[in-house]
């Protein structure tokens, strides 16, 4: 089972910063997890919300702003080329979850698949693997259009359609741990489907041993050392 940090070892730092990611190498995470949008001018940045009001306390929306604006606002804010960058030098595997709805629609994972084929020899070069997520049906499926080699997760959570989960392209299923506490069989369903297994976000040690034992291939958790660390003592 591998050990992703969610948006970096964001239990310890601020969550999606380089500093975050920075630590989670020295926590010893085998890969980390990002949230991707759009600026009005393009820019692909490291982004949960639609705006900056919980990170910065400021109302400013991001498809609202030109990247300059959001770093004026919020220097530490990381662009997918710095992400991609980190990962590729520290050997480091990624999750690139695109954030929906937004008002450019499907433009997000255009700009994912092209800045992969544009780094596709650093990349293999680096040995690690890239997966693109989303809630999002239609953006999964418009990555699988786009590149059908390009890895997917399709995140879901309890109210996610299960015709939808059935006729993902997505090569992984991402429950959140919720949803494998109350229903444990969920794993088995998924991996009989022939699907992996992502789950997020793994932070107590009750939930981290659930997944080793119901063959959780990703583990996402705010804690990575702390995850590794339960692990070893079980």
């Amino acid at each position: 089972m591998k050990i992703y940090a969610h948006r970096g070892a964001s239990h310890d730092f601020p969550e999606m910063t380089m500093v975050a990611y920075e630590n989670a190498v020295k926590q010893g995470a085998d890969g980390f997890e990002c949230d991707l949008r759009l600026t009005k001018d393009g820019v692909a940045v490291l982004w949960h919300d639609a705006d900056l009001k919980r990170r910065a306390n400021n109302a400013a929306v991001v498809h609202e702003s030109t990247y300059a604006q959001l770093v004026a606002i919020y220097p530490q804010i990381v662009t997918l080329d710095q992400f991609i960058d980190f990962g590729i030098t520290e050997k480091k595997s990624l999750l690139l979850e695109t954030k929906h709805p937004v008002p450019s629609r499907t433009e997000i994972e255009n700009h994912v698949v092209q800045k992969l084929h544009k780094e596709a020899k650093r990349i293999e070069k680096a040995g690690i693997d890239i997966t693109v997520m989303s809630f999002s049906w239609f953006a999964v499926e418009r990555v699988k259009q786009l590149d059908k080699s390009i890895a997917l997760t399709y995140l879901i959570r309890e109210t996610t359609p299960r015709l939808s989960v059935r006729y993902s392209s997505a090569h992984s299923i991402g429950p959140g741990i919720a949803q494998l506490r109350k229903k444990p069989a969920l794993a088995q369903q998924i991996k009989s489907a022939g699907k992996k297994l992502n789950v997020w976000t793994v932070d107590e040690p009750s939930d981290i041993i659930l997944c080793r034992h119901l063959g959780v291939d990703n583990l996402i958790t705010n804690r990575p050392a702390f995850a590794r660390e339960v692990l070893a003592a079980n």
